[in-house]
């Protein structure tokens, strides 16, 4: 009998170019066992050669807990997860939000699962997010709820400084209201209860939905800061195309792809 892995890990694609397959290395490239986790993939209906890319490998992947699902229309990001989820193995303990035009740390997934294991009362955490394109940690992986009050000093341009929760020490772990849905490991018993994520929201503020649940039944939601994931922020979303961003460096591929025929 398999073994069911510890870690659901589900990735939304949308025209994402290269990013994806990149994403998928250094996710296969990270210190944690490919027995450890499955990946499911959705993507909504893309019309770019992201799929294509990762042909090569397919057959390689789908040997290490590997599967793709291919929407009819883009969805939007609430109802593509939700898709990944209904997917999902259902022993396994954790689900991970990843977006495709991430890297993984070779350390990320591991030291994460070791973080719930240590911390019970933990529901869902965040790693700190950096932004390639700045190197910056992007603020949205450590944010308040937002108030009339926060949200007017920030829309402004006066401050920035509650709204993204900046007058915190996000040096070290601690309790947050809300993160991006760029990186979001849950608890799958605690996402059945939730329902997961809302489908009224097509796109933008699912994220924020999906935590201000966690809050109202009183779970824990951290920010966790020792180790790390790499975000080329606007390719997923469509804002920014993949040319518009430094080329994606180059990861360890640990597997040889099948042999050409």
């Amino acid at each position: 009998m398999t073994k069911s892995p510890k870690l659901s890990i589900v990735i939304l694609n949308y025209n994402t170019g290269n990013y994806l397959l990149n994403c998928l290395k250094s996710i296969y490239a990270s210190s944690l066992s490919p027995s450890g986790y499955e990946i499911i993939l959705v993507d909504n209906a893309s019309t770019d050669n992201s799929l294509s890319q990762i042909k090569p490998f397919t057959n390689l992947l789908k040997t290490k807990n590997f599967q793709i699902i291919i929407n009819p229309k883009n969805l939007g990001f609430s109802a593509g997860n939700n898709v990944g989820v209904r997917l999902a193995n259902p022993n396994s303990r954790y689900l991970l939000f990843l977006n495709p035009d991430t890297l993984v740390n070779p350390d990320t997934l591991r030291r994460m699962l070791r973080f719930f294991s240590q911390n019970p009362k933990v529901d869902a955490t965040t790693c700190k997010i950096i932004l390639a394109s700045t190197g910056a940690v992007q603020p949205e992986c450590h944010r308040s709820f937002p108030t009339p009050l926060s949200s007017l000093l920030y829309f402004s341009g006066i401050s920035r400084r509650f709204y993204f929760a900046k007058h915190l020490d996000f040096s070290q772990t601690q309790k947050i209201d809300a993160c991006s849905g760029s990186f979001l490991m849950i608890k799958k018993s605690v996402g059945d209860r939730l329902a997961w994520w809302n489908e009224k929201y097509f796109f933008y503020g699912e994220d924020l939905d999906l935590c201000y649940k966690l809050k109202q039944h009183a779970y824990q939601l951290y920010y966790y800061p020792f180790t790390s994931i790499t975000h080329y922020q606007g390719i997923s979303s469509g804002i920014k195309k993949p040319n518009q961003l430094p080329p994606v460096p180059p990861r360890f591929w640990p597997f040889n792809p099948p042999p050409k025929r």
